[in-house]
C-alpha cells in the first residue's frame, strides 16, 4: 500500500496536469473551461493588483495555484481509496 508520501507526490502530479491541461485548453475551446481555472486566476488577479508583475508570472501563479487546488482533491481521493482498502 503506498504511504502518505506517495500519495501526495502522485497528487500533486495529477494536479499539476490538469492545470497544464486546463492552460493548454483555454484558448482552443474559446475559453469554455475558464469557470475550472478560478482559483489561480484569482490568486494571479490579486498577485498583479498587487505588484503590478509581469503576465508570465502571473500565468505561472496561476497555473501553481491551480495545481495545489485540483492536487488537494486529488489527495482526498487517494486518501479516502486507501482507507477504503484498508477497512
Amino acid at each position: 500500500m503506498p504511504s502518505s508520501r506517495t500519495n501526495l507526490v502522485i497528487a500533486l502530479a495529477v494536479g499539476a496536469l490538469v492545470s497544464a491541461l486546463l492552460l493548454v485548453l483555454e484558448p482552443l475551446t474559446d475559453f469554455a473551461f475558464l469557470w475550472l481555472e478560478w482559483p489561480g486566476i484569482s490568486a494571479a488577479y490579486f498577485f498583479w493588483g498587487a505588484v503590478g508583475g509581469s503576465t508570465v508570472l502571473g500565468i505561472a501563479i496561476c497555473w501553481f495555484v491551480n495545481a495545489l487546488t485540483y492536487g488537494l482533491g486529488a489527495f482526498v481521493v487517494l486518501s479516502v481509496f486507501k482507507v477504503v482498502r484498508d477497512a
